[in-house]
């Protein structure tokens, strides 16, 4: 980007900013995320496609790093930045698997820039700034997109070195048609399908996987559509995985760790990866037990229980409204012996031994149930409101709302 700044204003010298300018800058992060999305898709519509499918969360999170680092560095000079480092080289990498040149991702860096300045130039005016402060504010961001681009520029050198044939672009460039999401262009599956000689399936199951990677595509079956180099490496099998493609993949995973979506029409791709990657994530937070292939297939209460904490909370506060206060214990207590209850339908003397208390006790507690929540559990919608709310709970690790 050429760079028309001058190096004073009216003889003050530009200066690095002072860090406190980082407390005016952080509260306009959100904001600014959101209007540098808008500007970029509306600038350049390849992007659109990929922030609305399965890669546009690490997209956005790449483009939160990218800011927040800026501000961090304002308020210490000395923050580390290894992660943003990698995104970006990641950013640089997709666009080399994609067969296109860096013009593209060049220029949304460079319109984040400037919108960036536009907003420091809003800030400038309201909190009476000086220009000597813009201008080195101007001149730090202008630095920061080289940087930005020197490293997406190292990723994408990097993936053209080891992209290998251009059979394997392609077929890496079919998985990522593919998992853009409806409407399929059916059109362009199908000519790149025949340069490779990849036959379209008519369904698929995508399988997410997590360092450390210890396979390679030709681990893998040779009619498996893979991208282990994306922050989320992933693979895309043709059918079901039925028991001789599990023992195959079993045998090329080594070490990794992997999620196995569900099997779906080819069009609903990106859904199967999109359980496939949720899976692992609540394999991570002990939701789901750890074993070297989950398959979301076996997890699916779970995975739907779990599917909105935020939700699950706010249904939670609305089911569980007539224990209101009472103290958290007791709270507890009759929480726990009412989803015992309402799972298992059991008498007292039943609950009473799932929960290792006297039966005299249960039903002590059940009379309390019933005084505070009166006709509700009488209510089918109310009750299997509370019962589904509750078991969510429970995979939750007991957290009750308060």
């Amino acid at each position: 980007m050429p760079r028309s700044i001058e190096p004073a204003v009216g003889g003050e010298a530009l200066r690095p900013l002072p860090t406190e300018f980082a407390v005016v800058l952080q509260p306009e992060l959100p904001s600014l995320i959101k209007e540098i999305r808008l500007e970029v898709t509306r600038a350049y519509p390849e992007y659109a496609a990929l922030l609305d499918g399965p890669y546009g969360e690490s997209i956005r999170f790449g483009v939160e790093q990218s800011l927040s680092v800026f501000v961090e560095r304002v308020a210490s000079p000395s923050a580390t930045s290894s992660l943003r480092d990698e995104l970006c080289r990641g950013f640089g990498r997709f666009e080399a698997y994609e067969g296109r040149n860096l013009e593209s991702l060049q220029g949304a860096y460079r319109l984040g820039a400037r919108l960036a300045l536009r907003r420091a130039q809003k800030l400038g005016r309201r909190y009476s700034l000086s220009p000597a402060l813009i201008l080195s504010f101007a001149d730090a961001i202008l630095s920061y997109v080289d940087e930005l681009e020197a490293l997406s520029r190292d990723g994408y050198m990097e993936a053209q070195a080891r992209n290998g044939t251009r059979d394997e672009t392609r077929r890496r460039r079919l998985l990522h048609l593919i998992l853009a999401g409806r409407p399929v262009p059916q059109g362009a599956l199908t000519e790149l399908a025949e340069q490779t000689g990849w036959r379209l399936p008519q369904q698929v199951t995508l399988v997410a996987l997590r360092g450390p990677l210890t396979l390679a595509q030709g681990d893998l079956d040779i009619d498996v559509l893979s991208d282990l180099s994306y922050p989320q490496p992933h693979l895309l099998i043709p059918g079901p995985v039925d028991e001789d493609r599990r023992r195959s993949l079993g045998s090329a995973l080594g070490a990794t760790r992997a999620a196995v979506g569900l099997t779906v029409d080819l069009a609903d791709a990106a859904d199967s990866l999109r359980w496939a990657r949720r899976t692992l994530e609540l394999v991570e937070s002990k939701m789901i037990a750890d074993s070297p292939l989950v398959f979301a297939r076996d997890e699916l209460t779970t995975l739907w229980l779990l599917s909105d904490p935020a939700l699950v909370a706010h249904l939670a506060a609305l089911e569980l409204a007539p224990l209101d206060g009472l103290p958290a214990s007791r709270r507890d207590r009759l929480v726990e012996t009412l989803r015992v209850w309402l799972t298992t339908r059991g008498t007292a003397d039943q609950v009473s031994s799932l929960l290792g208390v006297h039966p005299q006790t249960v039903r002590y507690r059940l009379r309390n149930i019933d005084s505070h929540f009166g006709d509700r559990l009488a209510d089918p919608g109310h009750r299997f409101a509370t019962e589904a709310v509750l078991r969510a709970l429970e995979l939750q690790g007991n957290r009750y709302a308060d």
